[in-house]
C-alpha cells in the first residue's frame, strides 16, 4: 500500500480549537461526575504529603480550577493549531502539561489541596487532539508542499 497523492485538507484554527477545547472540558466534567478526578486528586495529595494522610487545610475554589481548565484547553488548542512545525507543537503540549503538573508541589507547599487532575487531563486530551488535527491538515502557518518539485527532485 503506497501513500496517497492527495494533499492534506486545509486546516483551520478557530472552529477546531473551540471543538477540541469543548471536548476536553466535557471529558474532564465527565470524569468529575464519575468521581474519578476526586480519586486522582487524593492520590496526588497523598503523594505530595509523602504517603501520609493528606490533610491540607485549604482548598482552591472550585470555580478557579474549572476556569484554569477552560483557559488551558482553549489556549493550548489554539496555540498548537497556530504554530508551524510539529516539533514546536509537541514542545508546547509537553511544556503546558509539565507546568500544570508542577502546580501540585506548589499548591501543597502553600497548604492547598493539589487539585490538578481536571486541568491535567484536559490539557493532555486537548494537546493530543490538536496534534492529531494539525498532523492531518495543512495548517495556514505551515509551508505548502509543492508536489511537482518533490517529484522532480526525486527523479
Amino acid at each position: 500500500m503506497g501513500k496517497s497523492s492527495h494533499p492534506r485538507p486545509e486546516g483551520h484554527v478557530l472552529v477546531p480549537a473551540a471543538v477540541i477545547g469543548s471536548l476536553s472540558i466535557l471529558l474532564a466534567v465527565g470524569l468529575s461526575v464519575l468521581r474519578i478526578l476526586d480519586r486522582v486528586d487524593l492520590a496526588i495529595g497523598k503523594w505530595m504529603s509523602q504517603g501520609k494522610p493528606a490533610g491540607f487545610p485549604k482548598a482552591l475554589p472550585e470555580w478557579a480550577v474549572w476556569l484554569a481548565v477552560v483557559l488551558l484547553t482553549f489556549g493550548l488548542a489554539s496555540a498548537i493549531l497556530s504554530v508551524a512545525a510539529s516539533w514546536r507543537r509537541v514542545v508546547l503540549w509537553i511544556t503546558t502539561a509539565a507546568l500544570v503538573a508542577a502546580w501540585a508541589p506548589v499548591l501543597a507547599l502553600a497548604a492547598h489541596a493539589p487539585d490538578i487532575a481536571a486541568p491535567f487531563i484536559a490539557v493532555i486530551w486537548s494537546g493530543v487532539c490538536a496534534l492529531v488535527y494539525a498532523g492531518n491538515h495543512q495548517m495556514a502557518c505551515d509551508e505548502p508542499v509543492d508536489l511537482s518539485k518533490a517529484t522532480d527532485e526525486a527523479r
